[in-house]
């Protein structure tokens, strides 16, 4: 009942650049259905101008991902306009902002109507040709038929550039061209970062670097701003420019990597192609990326930008680690308090905190929060009974910002009252464990082929791809269950390749396999080993719903070897499970499993529940 009520308001968020599309809130928002001009991701270009990626066909919605935060070097819960780690962040890749070695005179910079073709950082924005080649989650052995799509990205100094993640996903070959240049220079993908939809991007050639100026990053701007977009649009070759105003400025819905992250709204046009362009304020300074826009018969120009706040993160990010190692979370399930009556019941004396509902298993806050325990503080910043926090002089925003001000690893200390009592408590922030993952590391599936049966994990791709034989039941545990222990899957027969050895069980489909010969499975990787270590003359398969499965062993060993050749199937088990399995995992009580309310990054639904 809970997902047909939010069906009821209906809305799309659509990632621009012609790259795949992804809805954002559970039930809510939905990918919209592919438009003339695209490409679908499984056929040739229909539109004559350089190929594009389809906008995406209806898909089935998705609940949302934990939402990621961005931080600061330092480690403080700020709320001022940057942090320190964007300083550091920037200075890192070679790039300076005003007042301390602007690289560009601001003379030069100054954005004016009539001028702006003449202003020498649009230069320092990119052409991005991808070559995308998708996995394919039905039959995970092999990939899609690969597509082309065009976005923008520009330069930030030290050999590098910046774009949206979304342009070159699943990237089998990246090109850039500069403005008023003819030749396509190849680059290489350093760091992707899904859930703040940012790529980090390296181009070898040294020519391509001749007489390039970098851009500098700007503060995050004011309402009423003006801001103008640049980029590669469908409609031509050249670059365009389009310009409008800020908006608004709040925690927003990520729509490629399903996350929640501080974002500029703004009412400049921003199309397809766009993404991974900048966007400048009236000095000439970078103030975010473009990436997406929102699409509904009510509203209309409604575009968004990554602020530098954010870019900074990933780029610290990346400089700490070597690698993108993505944003932390807190791990809790939360509820306004604005009722005097609950606050009371509570023992809550002021009009402040937010009450915890569930805490992730996986999570470390786990060890230290619990269910029913009220949380008034994060790093000595009050939590208001709206769940908001100060931000900047006069406004207020989601506190999940002030988790996003952290990096995987940060201790945080949280003021909680339990039972009247208040206390402080010392939690380590790390990303989410995701029962059922929105991307795939790696790229690729992983599956197993036991007998024709085909095993895989249950993930978000494969869900739109199978959409109309998934059942209810399954839906409702990608949608609402929790990981009770790091690397645990839900492993699913997603098709049987009919053969005599597995007779009366070709129709079989999306199924959830819970047990091999009694054996409760933790993960894909430990279905192979139970099936590789197994000596009795049966294979039992329990699924949902009591349904078995019984194969004769020695049958069904002597039987994989011509499936696989009927089939044009190259390996019976994708690479990384040919290796031996080691059961690291740590279970949690059963008990905590399923989750009675949505598990998405709502800031607060209808029923005024929030993941932090």
């Amino acid at each position: 009942m809970a997902v047909a009520a939010a069906n009821s308001w209906f809305s799309v968020l659509t990632s621009t650049g012609g790259c795949s599309l992804t809805s954002l809130r559970p039930s809510s928002f939905f990918i919209p259905k592919p438009d003339s001009q695209y490409q679908n991701h499984n056929r040739k270009v229909l539109n004559k101008s350089p190929p594009q990626k389809e906008a995406g066909k209806q898909k089935f919605s998705r609940r949302s991902k934990n939402e990621g935060p961005f931080a600061n070097a330092d480690g403080r819960s700020s709320t001022s306009e940057t942090g320190r780690s964007q300083l550091t962040a920037i200075k890192s890749f070679g790039l300076q902002k005003k007042g301390k070695g602007v690289l560009l005179d601001s003379k030069d910079q100054q954005v004016e109507t009539g001028s702006i073709q003449d202003a020498v950082f649009l230069n320092a924005v990119v052409k991005v040709y991808c070559t995308h080649t998708a996995p394919d989650y039905s039959l995970p052995w092999q990939k899609q038929r690969q597509f082309t799509s065009t976005g923008s990205a520009f330069m930030i100094g030290d050999g590098k550039l910046l774009t949206n993640a979304h342009c070159v996903e699943h990237d089998t070959q990246v090109k850039v061209k500069k403005r008023g240049d003819d030749t396509k220079y190849v680059a290489k993908v350093l760091a992707r970062g899904v859930a703040c939809d940012i790529a980090l991007l390296s181009v070898e050639s040294k020519e391509f670097w001749e007489g390039a100026e970098p851009l500098s990053f700007g503060r995050l701007p004011r309402l009423q701003d003006a801001v103008t977009v640049v980029g590669y649009p469908l409609g031509g070759d050249t670059i365009s420019v389009t310009k409008g105003v800020v908006s608004r400025i709040e925690v927003t819905s990520y729509a490629h990597g399903s996350s929640e992250l501080l974002g500029i709204q703004i009412d400049a046009a921003i199309n397809p192609g766009n993404s991974g362009g900048p966007a400048f304020n009236d000095d000439g300074d970078c103030i975010g990326v473009a990436f997406q826009v929102y699409r509904s018969d009510d509203a209309e120009n409604i575009g968004y930008v990554i602020p530098t706040t954010v870019v900074s993160h990933f780029l610290e990010d990346y400089e700490r680690n070597g690698r993108y190692c993505g944003f932390p979370c807190l791990g809790v399930l939360l509820q306004k308090l604005e009722n005097p009556a609950l606050r009371a019941c509570l023992k809550v004396p002021s009009n402040e905190g937010v009450l915890v509902r569930k805490v992730e298993p996986t999570s470390d806050v786990s060890n230290v929060v619990k269910e029913g325990d009220v949380i008034v503080s994060f790093d000595g910043v009050h939590v208001g009974c709206e769940g908001t926090v100060p931000f900047r002089s006069s406004e207020r925003i989601a506190f999940r910002y002030l988790i996003s001000q952290k990096f995987t690893g940060d201790s945080v200390e949280l003021g909680i009252i339990r039972a009247g009592e208040f206390m402080k408590v010392q939690a380590v922030l790390n990303p989410r464990v995701h029962l059922v993952p929105y991307h795939i590391e790696g790229g690729q599936p992983s599956y197993l082929i036991v007998a024709g049966l085909v095993f895989t994990p249950l993930s978000e791709p494969l869900i739109e791809e199978e959409e109309d034989s998934i059942g209810l039941k399954l839906l409702t545990k990608a949608r609402y269950s929790l990981a009770k222990f790091e690397g645990e899957q839900i492993i699913v027969l997603s098709q049987v390749l009919a053969n005599e050895v597995n007779i009366g069980y070709e129709d079989m489909s999306n199924e959830q396999v819970l047990k091999l010969n009694g054996t409760r499975i933790k993960n894909i990787h430990h279905l192979a080993h139970l099936v590789d270590s197994s000596k009795g003359k049966y294979l039992v398969f329990e699924f949902e719903d009591n349904i078995l499965v019984v194969l004769k062993r020695e049958e069904a060993v002597s039987a994989s070897a011509s499936i696989l050749k009927d089939y044009g199937i190259p390996a019976g088990r994708s690479s990384d499970l040919v290796g031996p399995y080691v059961d690291s995992t740590i279970e949690q009580n059963e008990a905590t499993n399923h989750c009675d309310n949505p598990v998405s990054n709502l800031e607060f639904c209808y029923e005024g529940l929030l993941w932090a």
